[in-house]
């Protein structure tokens, strides 16, 4: 698989968005200030809460090997950037005393030479496009005793640029999270559900996700664990399941907290026909300043 740019372009990228000299003098800033208040590792446990109230910016670089009963599955890969944007909005503590917060997390993808099978010709196409925009809108809280959980609706927006990877259907459903937070790491369940609501495209889109995750933290910004998402589709009655294993480490770059990460994923199960072998994914989240919320209090 020849990949659209060297996965360096990423980190570019990311240190370019927070860092760069018109971010610098705009009125919110993207360089997190205080930052320098904290060392990395403290920025990497932070980051290791899914409720944490930490702006960043997540560039996920993901390569897929393909396989399945199709002809040349075997031989199909491709890469996706998936972009996900991040700035909670800090709200007043819980009565219990835990640390509330809101959140809107849309995801971009864009794919490079996802493979396509066309059955009148028996032939394989890449396509290059746009993907079908996911999002997730939550409330979370942070309990003093280490306890997370936060609720809330997922979905897909239908806006494929190639109809040949358009779901074509707005998608919506509820989402759950159950965490609890140690002094070693962190470890929980994050199950979603998503059923077609709207849309130009026919068929029934009927399909649960759980993401089951356990991290250490070791120390020095370190985190190590595994971090699979499950799928499974009620009306194939099919899953997706992978061994994950993840490494990452936070890292300061001037001012700025980057969080890199590596992952790789082999397929236990997958949809028959054509599905997900192997993937391998590598991760750059710059933390910024949280200047959405800075606009909304106006400050």
């Amino acid at each position: 698989m020849k990949l659209p740019y060297h996965p360096i372009f990423t980190l570019a990228i990311g240190l370019g968005l927070s860092t760069g000299s018109w971010a610098q003098n705009a009125a919110y800033p993207l360089v997190n200030e205080p930052a320098p208040e904290k060392t990395a590792d403290e920025i990497a446990r932070e980051l290791a809460n899914p409720n944490n109230s930490l702006a960043s910016l997540t560039f996920k670089n993901q390569y897929r090997f393909y396989d399945g009963t199709i002809p040349g599955s075997a031989s199909q890969d491709n890469f996706t950037l998936l972009f996900q944007p991040v700035f909670p909005f800090s709200l007043e503590p819980t009565s219990s005393g835990g640390k509330a917060n809101l959140f809107v997390r849309p995801a971009f993808p864009l794919l490079f030479e996802q493979p396509v099978f066309d059955p009148a010709t028996t032939s394989w196409e890449g396509v290059t496009a746009l993907g079908d925009i996911g999002f997730d809108i939550g409330y979370g809280v942070t309990e003093s005793n280490g306890f997370l959980w936060a609720v809330g609706m997922v979905g897909t927006l239908p806006s494929a640029t190639d109809s040949r990877i358009a779901g074509g259907q707005v998608r919506l459903g509820p989402e759950l999270l159950l965490a609890k937070f140690e002094d070693w790491g962190v470890y929980g369940i994050f199950p979603s559900h998503q059923w077609n609501v709207a849309g130009w495209r026919d068929g029934e889109f009927n399909t649960s996700q759980m993401q089951v995750f356990l991290n250490f933290l070791p120390g020095g910004g370190w985190t190590v664990g595994t971090t699979p998402i499950m799928n499974y589709n009620w009306k194939s009655n099919e899953w997706t399941i992978p061994l994950n294993l993840t490494v990452g480490k936070t890292v300061m770059f001037g001012k700025t907290p980057v969080k890199l990460q590596a992952e790789i994923n082999y397929y236990i199960e997958r949809p028959e026909n054509f599905g997900s072998d192997w993937m391998i994914g590598f991760n750059v989240t710059p933390v910024v300043n949280n200047f959405v919320e800075k606009w909304i209090r106006g400050n």
